[in-house]
């Protein structure tokens, strides 16, 4: 939470998120033979009020790993597959959910 002490529910889902990304990305990179060396997640939520209530309209997932063999273009078919596969992204399939990844070298 900015400004204030604790933390709200949206913070604690986008921890959840973050964490459970980082977990199916390292598992389908190591399952596709690669090591994982470091992958670190974090996650931004979006609130916003159509209207009709406060409603969380966008995650955005902000992902930097360091994978030992990986090419480029491998990295992110293989951070996109996590993104579409990780048990918290298909919980909040109405929810738009936004990928950065960086492969650091």
């Amino acid at each position: 939470m900015k400004n204030g002490k604790g933390t709200n529910p949206e913070e604690l889902i986008a921890a959840a998120h973050a964490g459970c990304f980082s977990m199916a990305f390292a598992n389908i990179v190591a399952g596709r033979g690669y090591e994982p060396q470091e992958v670190s997640t974090t996650a931004i939520t979006t609130l916003a009020n159509p209207g009709n209530g406060f409603l969380i309209t966008e995650i955005e997932l902000n992902t930097e790993a360091r994978i030992k063999g990986i090419d480029e273009r491998t990295f992110q078919a293989l951070a996109n597959e996590a993104k579409m596969n990780c048990p918290v992204s298909k919980t909040l399939s109405s929810v738009a959910i936004k990928l950065n990844a960086k492969l650091l070298l």
